[in-house]
């Protein structure tokens, strides 16, 4: 069996499903919009495949083909007129209209075809064209398939998936077809036989799919159209290319050549002359919005673009300040801008700058209380043309509270105030855009809504700045709390040594000792104050190996001179620990025992290995503590049981063990004494050399 034999039977096949399913969905009176287009659709599907089946080249085929495509165009186009959405209007009538012209177009260049044989030269260039536009075609057609299947909400995709998989089907054969048409001058018997399997194979598609009554529902999204028109436009460059050249080439000649090359030449420019300018661009967008929308702006997509904008600050990314600037600039393509914030005083000063558009702009203005509060009251959007023509009788009131060098700028285009709970919170000054336009109502609402967002970022940034310096102040208060608590036990040390001196000066011992305790006075007094400073995070080193022993002796010896204190245990014992916070903690909790113990009652420092961990005990013989004040008051500052006592010891000590990877232990009793146990790990395996080291030295 030859491959037209094939064809043929295949077409024939077509022809009997497409005209029982047109018949079909007559028969069942279907109520939907899109019942009878489809129904229309494939009635001429199955005209064209009963002409295509005898002579597919042949002038009836072809018209009939163009007029089958133009009723699947219009199947497409009442999916879109079901489907809700205000946006579906004229942006689709003119994506439409378009491809309907298209098709008309086809049909003439057809007729062309019919010409006498004498016009060998001009046939084959309408050949040309007319596959031309049969490419064309079959790509307008694929796009606006893609796009309706995206525009449709999720729940009618499944309803529409099979019309549209048959859609792709017939329009994507065709584009191949033609594009080997067109590179070849004529197709197979092979390619005729093969596609009228294509055309038999989508029936079943138009068939299921409307046996479906699920409600089609659709809308149109503005990139989508965009992105639609100018794939159409792309492909009217396209054929109005070809169709320039083609008829070119029909005249012949040197001059003809010489014209084509200047055509191509002359396309190509435009397009890299248009195509990347932003004043292009953003006149093709300010038309489109004028003339196909409803409405001016997609307010889904201007709202995540102006999250996006102010809400995911990066590393790199601007400043808060300027990107607030930029968020309300591309709302109105402005392609730069000011951020003025209201200071103390009554100024208001530039705080960003956006591409600024003023180099001369005063850094400083004056704003009486009068004209922040017209601002605030109002929070309206001035447009400062019409303070320039005078075109607006309210605009003279406006006048008062805007700064002149302001208005005798030209380049200054709008003012957007930011208010935030009734206060101004800022200005922002837009630059005009490449494409001057006045602002119409519905500018005025969405800049006035993106302005109160944006005051909220900039006043959110601005209590996060107060929590900051709060935060400053309240660790500037924590550490000069702890180091009052320090100062306390040195005045006490040293008030110790004066009244020992007036006893024992005339001692040598007791002069080496005293010139030993001031020196150590005076260096930890100098640790005080460089603590105390702004450059000083407290952070401490970092934990190393270092020998227990001489921490607690070291600490031990500190306080011997006005106390007896006892230290025990595995002295040698290595730890993992930073030694001038063990140093610290340990001098508090050993000055409390001493101030709590009788005279004659040592204070022993015990050190011990538990396991994994090593354990320093200061025990003392003193009043002991309930164990309701160790619960819920030992551990909480500014809280103590010692008269005249800051409260911070315990607190602080406990806050430096807790840094060193550590934890404090109580044991007391009213009557018996009490019992402070830092409890630290010990050190590692590679630590110890170092540690060895620092023993034998």
């Amino acid at each position: 069996m030859s491959f037209v034999t094939i064809g043929t039977n295949m077409h024939l096949a077509a022809v009997l499903v497409f005209a029982l399913i047109a018949f079909w969905i007559v028969a069942r009176g279907r109520q939907a919009t899109h019942a009878l287009p489809l129904a229309v659709a494939c009635g001429l599907t199955a005209v064209w495949a009963l002409l295509a089946m005898a002579t597919p080249q042949a002038l009836a085929a072809q018209i009939a083909e163009a007029v089958r495509n133009a009723g699947w165009l219009g199947f497409l186009y009442a999916l879109w007129r079901q489907g809700s959405g205000a946006a579906r209007t004229g942006g689709v009538v003119a994506l439409y209209l378009v491809m309907f012209a298209l098709t008309g177009v086809s049909i003439g260049v057809a007729l062309l075809m019919q010409l006498p044989s004498r016009y060998a030269a001009l046939h084959d260039a309408v050949a040309m064209t007319l596959d031309t536009l049969r490419i064309t075609g079959a790509i307008g057609g694929l796009v606006l398939v893609h796009n309706l299947y995206l525009a449709a909400q999720v729940e009618a995709r499944s309803a529409i998936r099979l019309p549209m998989a048959g859609l792709a089907a017939l329009w994507l054969f065709d584009l191949n077809l033609y594009t080997m048409a067109y590179l070849g001058r004529g197709w197979t018997d092979e390619l005729f036989a093969l596609r009228g399997a294509v055309a038999l194979a989508s029936a079943p598609a138009f068939a299921l799919a409307a046996r479906r009554s699920q409600n089609w529902s659709l809308r149109l999204s503005r990139t989508m159209t965009f992105q639609s028109l100018g794939l159409v436009a792309c492909g009217l460059y396209i054929v109005v290319v070809l169709l320039m050249t083609s008829a070119l080439d029909m005249l012949g000649g040197e001059a003809a050549q010489m014209a084509q090359i200047v055509i191509v030449f002359a396309a190509s420019l435009a397009a890299l002359v248009l195509l990347p300018s932003p004043r292009f661009r953003a006149w093709f967008r300010v038309k489109i919005a004028k003339h196909l929308f409803r409405h001016r702006y997609d307010y889904r997509a201007e709202w995540l673009r102006f999250t996006e904008t102010l809400g995911r600050p990066g590393e790199d990314e601007a400043p808060l300040g300027a990107r607030v600037v930029k968020a309300v600039g591309d709302i109105v393509e402005a392609p730069g801008g000011l951020l003025f914030v209201p200071e103390a005083g009554g100024t208001i000063a530039v705080q960003a700058e956006w591409h600024s558009l003023c180099e001369a702009v005063p850094g400083v203005l004056l704003m009486n209380e009068a004209t922040r509060m017209w601002f605030a009251d109002l929070g309206r959007v001035i447009e400062l043309d019409r303070l320039r023509d005078g075109s607006d009788r309210s605009a003279e009131q406006d006048a008062r509270h805007i700064p002149q060098w302001m208005v005798s700028e030209p380049r200054a285009w709008v003012l957007v105030p930011l208010v935030h709970f009734g206060k101004l919170a800022g200005l922002v000054l837009l630059e005009r855009p490449a494409i001057d336009r006045a602002l119409d109502w519905e500018d005025f609402d969405l800049l006035k809504v993106v302005g109160r967002q944006a005051a909220s970022y900039l006043a959110e940034a601005r209590g996060q700045e107060a929590l900051s310096d709060v935060a400053r102040f309240d660790e500037f208060n924590r550490r000069f709390a702890f180091i009052m608590h320090d100062i306390k036990n040195l005045v006490s040390q040293l008030s110790l040594l004066t009244r020992n001196a007036e006893r024992h000066a005339d001692n040598p011992e007791f002069r080496s000792d005293m010139i030993a305790t001031l020196k150590s006075s005076t260096g930890r007094m100098n640790d005080l104050l460089a603590r105390l400073s702004q450059h000083n995070k407290g952070k401490g080193e970092l934990p190393r190996a270092i020998a227990a022993g001489m921490v607690c002796e070291g600490v031990a010896e500190a306080q011997r001179g006005q106390h007896p204190v006892v230290t025990q245990g595995d002295m040698r014992l290595i730890i993992r620990a930073d030694g001038q916070r063990l140093e610290q903690a340990l001098s508090h909790f050993v000055q409390n025992a001493v101030d709590t113990s009788p005279p004659a009652e040592p204070v022993t420092i015990l050190i011990a290995r538990d396991d994994n961990e090593a354990r320093i005990t200061v025990s003392d013989k003193g009043a002991g503590m309930q164990a309701a004040f160790i619960r819920e008051q030992l551990f909480k500052p500014f809280v103590s049981t010692k008269p005249g006592g800051f409260g911070i010891g315990a607190f602080e000590a406990q806050a430096l063990v807790q840094a060193m990877g550590g934890r404090v232990e109580v044991a007391s009793r009213p009557g018996y004494g009490t019992s402070m146990t830092i409890v630290l790990p010990l050190a590692r395996e590679n630590d110890l050399p170092l540690a060895n080291a620092s023993l034998a030295a």
